[in-house]
Order: structure tokens, then sequence, then C-alpha cells
């Protein structure tokens, strides 16, 4: 059994951990969210050149003039697949954010319980400290739920559908 001066360190320790693995998890996110958005201004890129190429290359005004009807369907096919794709890339991306930050927290929980276990007995922790983690389980659950619900429905609903 343990002090109480080494429960405010091993708590610190758990605490310090815990942020180190939030700060990083949040980079990871980062990072994720960054390479999505590069890849959609390269694509962007890619296909505003390729439109000033067939501009440049076209010799009569007639084909100049309907080059922008076939631009813009051409566009609107793309974006339609783009648009599926980017939402999945970002349920993908958030997922795994809330499933790092349930394994954060789990390590963190079982951290701060290793070191009040070493100062106070079963029962009183699990009433105590059982209450206190209540708001995270429910708000972890939520994510998860949420995540989930996402995930089998990546299209977003019916929203503009019937229109």
């Amino acid at each position: 059994m343990t002090s109480q001066n080494d429960l405010a360190l091993h708590l610190y320790k758990a605490n310090l951990e815990f942020y180190l693995r939030l700060g990083r998890l949040l980079q990871e996110n980062s990072k994720r969210w960054m390479e999505l958005g590069t890849r959609m201004l390269g694509d962007s890129i890619a296909e505003t050149s390729a439109e000033v190429e067939q501009l440049l290359k076209s010799q009569d005004w007639q084909a100049l003039a309907t080059l922008p009807g076939e631009i813009f369907w051409r566009q609107l096919q793309q974006r339609m697949g783009d648009d599926q794709t980017m939402a999945q890339l970002a349920l993908n991306a958030q997922t795994a954010f809330a499933r790092g930050l349930q394994d954060a927290l789990k390590h963190w929980q079982e951290a701060t319980a290793q070191a009040f276990g070493g100062v106070y007995d079963a029962d009183t922790l699990r009433t105590n400290f059982g209450e206190f983690l209540k708001p995270w389980k429910d708000l972890t659950a939520a994510a998860a739920s949420a995540a989930s619900s996402m995930q089998n429905n990546p299209t977003g609903g019916t929203r503009g559908e019937g229109k």
C-alpha cells in the first residue's frame, strides 16, 4: 500500500501521460485533416490546369464556345464522386480520433485507479470514482454511437433528396 504522498505523484504522472496522449492524438488528427485538404487542393489545381490547357489548345471559336458547358458537366460529375470520397475520409479521421480519445481515457482511468487503489480500498473507489467518471463514459459512448451511425450512413441522410 502506497502513502498519500505517493498518490499525488502517481496522479500527476497519470495526468501528464494523458495530456501527452491527447497532444499526440490532436497532432495526428490535424495531420489527417491537412492531408485531406492538400489532396482536395491538389485535385483542384490539376483540374484547373487541364482546363486551361484545353482552352489554349482550342483552334476555333465553335469549340471554344462549347467548352464551358463541357467543363461544367465534367466538374459536376467529378464533385459528386469527390464529395462521397471526402466524406468517407473525414468520417474515418473522426472515427480514428474518437477511438484514440477512448483509448487515452481508458489508460488514464486505469492509471488513476491503480494510484487510488494503493491508498483506498476497492469499495470506496468503486463508489466514488465511478460517479466521477460517469460523464466521461457517457461522452465516449455517445461519440462511439455517433461515429457508428455515420459510418452506417456515409451520405449524411436524405438531405437534398426528393427536390
